[in-house]
């Protein structure tokens, strides 16, 4: 038994992750348009029509800006925390809203989806840990240090998607303005490349076959330096780079460790007219 997972769009343009079984998906975030995540699920062999709902990390605009045309377009319920609702200041009108409580689980057909608290400057930030057939995929992004929340769900993961933002040498060199690298490096900021190695190394489960390295900073990361940090460290699990401007394969993640598909790698990147640069 096995679960479908891939990345749709992971960075500071836009996000949005996709997880189903054999019957029904849903999205975590929709931070792209409609019309791009369509084409990219279409892309894929994905099905709109087998998402069933939507959840919602928090109010910024790179992770709900598609949410209002996808919600109606597909009828999908809009999981998402008041505060949130609140802040996010979307039009969801005619879009059936669901509230959602930290730690406890939400029943979407065949999956199991629960969010709970992280470190992000947001109003209600949550990660997600989506279950189905025996299999736990996280989704642990916009996060400003691991704390035991992140830690405790990222060791239950026979798949994650983690934040790996900046290279904190090149955050240093980069030309941002002092005051929004300290909000960058700050317990409510992002997750560098040393702090997600960090929690891999020290938390991953012996059963985790993959993870994707996800919200990359364009300026600030390089995806070869980032991806060869972790291999190193990889231990048998599957190191796939997230990228900000294409989808990633499908991949099959069973509870056994076994991964189905194809890793997007950076020369896939580059020969769809993609520089290195631009992730």
């Amino acid at each position: 038994m096995q679960l479908s997972v891939t990345s749709i769009n992971s960075g500071s343009n836009g996000n949005c992750y996709y997880i189903g079984n054999e019957h029904e998906a849903v999205l975590v975030d929709a931070g792209i348009s409609c019309r791009e995540t369509e084409m990219r699920m279409r892309r894929l062999g994905l099905s709109m029509h087998k998402v069933k709902a939507i959840f919602v990390s928090h109010e910024h605009s790179d992770h709900i800006r598609g949410i209002p045309v996808l919600a109606r377009k597909y009828k999908l319920p809009v999981y998402i925390t008041p505060d949130t609702l609140c802040r996010s200041r979307m039009d969801l009108s005619g879009v059936e809203v669901v509230s959602f409580t930290g730690y406890e689980p939400v029943q979407v057909g065949g999956l199991s989806v629960t969010g709970f608290p992280k470190f992000h400057d947001a109003a209600d930030p949550h990660s997600f840990l989506v279950e189905g057939n025996g299999v736990k995929i996280g989704v642990f992004t916009d996060i400003g240090s691991p704390c035991e929340h992140v830690i405790r769900h990222f060791e239950q993961c026979h798949a994650a998607f983690l934040e790996t933002n900046y290279d904190d040498g090149m955050l240093d060199r980069s030309y941002y303005p002092y005051h929004l690298k300290r909000r960058i490096r700050g317990d409510h900021g992002h997750l560098s490349n040393r702090q997600a190695l960090e929690l891999f190394v020290a938390h991953k489960p012996a059963f985790m076959s993959h993870l994707f390295l996800s919200h990359l900073s364009k300026d600030n990361n390089c995806p070869k330096h980032a991806k060869s940090l972790f291999d190193v460290c990889a231990d048998g699990t599957e190191i796939v780079l997230a990228s900000r401007y294409v989808e990633t394969a499908v991949y099959q993640i069973s509870h056994q460790g076994d991964i189905f598909g194809r890793t997007l790698t950076v020369e896939d990147i580059t020969s769809a007219g993609e520089q290195l640069s631009l992730f």
